[in-house]
């Protein structure tokens, strides 16, 4: 076994976890909210790879041989961010929840942000990113002052009209932020948010950057350049590990794109981790309560399934996970604290294996070590045994 193709569905959550109540989540279930308000999604391929074994999903009948391993895991970390999934995932769990300002960022913070970068600032409020564009743009394009506005989660944003503040620059801002944003103002990422067109119809764009902090210590990703092996990242990984443990990135327009660049990196022979982002149920339509889109790009993810299982060498192993839910149908436009799906298929490892509900994402990692023979991981349980073939 020496590849493993790690897909992350960004954002589809299947249930609240004990705890949802305390980030405001109780009800919470992305994908079966969904199915339910839709009646139905259709997505045979994800059935057959035994989703619907996983939970109980609306109008999805479970698999009686599901093609691949199943199970859900918990997210021991304090949070529901991008980051404190992805990290936990490759065996980082975050004790401390990284800081948020539902109260925006503090005023001396704002003054200095704005001498480093010479310009003042608008907003510095929660917002949803796609209403203060809508709402800021005009001013901003008169006066070239950038857009500061955060979320429920710990995120410094910063919005610019490609036209009033051109990308390089916008990139320079928020390395700038990045640099400021220490101590107890350390938030997990600052997000360049770039948009074009005119009032009334502002339009973010694909080129989006994160910028995160670094990982404080060593992931599965670092053991796996240390054993001589590749980690190709397509999407935001790059961004959300800050380069660190990662061979070579390509970065995506969309959910299609980021499957394409992963069929592509599947038809090389390097061995060790691709590791996969698809953004777009998260930012296209989770933020933005889009239950109808949501479901659009499940059915459209799962269209092209059966081409990445075709790319599949015979020792290659693919694991379909998320990193945290973002439910379109509740009134909340944040990310929520739920389970997430485990899916793990494979030419020679066993099909149906129930894996149950695994206490904590670092599992996917123990199991990618094992897989690879690399370091092990001090978090998780690898649940390889489980699954390997006779």
């Amino acid at each position: 076994m020496r590849r493993v193709i790690l897909l992350i569905m960004d954002s589809v959550g299947i249930g609240a976890m004990p705890d949802a109540k305390d980030y405001g989540d109780e009800g919470s279930n992305t994908l079966s909210n969904i199915s339910k308000e839709l009646g139905g999604i259709n997505i045979p391929n994800l059935k057959k790879l035994g989703i619907g074994n996983i939970i109980d999903i609306p109008f999805l009948s479970p698999e009686n041989t599901p093609s691949a391993c199943y199970g859900k895991m918990a997210e021991k970390s304090k949070g529901k961010d991008t980051t404190t999934g992805h990290w936990e995932q490759m065996g980082l769990i975050t004790e401390q929840p990284f800081p948020t300002f539902p109260e925006g960022f503090p005023a001396e913070f704002i003054r200095d942000f704005e001498k480093r970068i010479g310009r003042e600032v608008l907003g510095n409020t929660v917002a949803s990113g796609t209403e203060i564009i809508q709402r800021l743009g005009p001013e901003h394009v008169r006066t070239g002052k950038p857009i500061v506005y955060t979320s429920a989660d710990s995120v410094f944003q910063i919005a610019a009209h490609e036209e009033v503040i051109p990308l390089d620059e916008l990139m320079n801002i928020c390395r700038v932020a990045r640099e400021m944003l220490v101590g107890e103002l350390n938030v997990s990422r600052v997000i360049a948010r770039p948009f074009v067109g005119t009032e009334g119809n502002f339009q973010r764009t694909t080129n989006r950057h994160d910028f995160s902090i670094v990982p404080p210590h060593a992931t599965l990703l670092d053991h796996i350049i240390e054993g001589n092996q590749k980690v190709l990242a397509v999407g935001k990984i790059n961004d959300i590990f800050a380069g660190r443990g990662i061979s070579e990135t390509v970065s995506t327009k969309g959910n299609m794109d980021g499957v394409e660049k992963t069929i592509q990196f599947l038809q090389r022979d390097d061995p060790g981790l691709i590791f996969t982002n698809l953004v777009d149920f998260d930012m296209v339509y989770g933020h933005r309560n889009n239950v109808k889109g949501y479901a659009l790009a499940l059915e459209e993810l799962d269209a092209r399934i059966p081409s990445v299982m075709e790319a599949l060498k015979d020792d290659d192993i693919l694991v379909i996970s998320a990193d945290h839910g973002c439910d379109p149908t509740t009134s909340s436009t944040d990310h929520s604290r739920e389970y997430v799906p485990l899916l793990v298929y494979g030419k020679k490892i066993k099909r149906g294996v129930n894996l149950g509900t695994r206490s904590t994402f670092a599992d996917v990692g123990a199991t990618i070590a094992e897989i690879l023979s690399v370091k092990p991981l001090l978090q998780g349980k690898s649940f390889f045994s489980e699954i390997k073939g006779e």
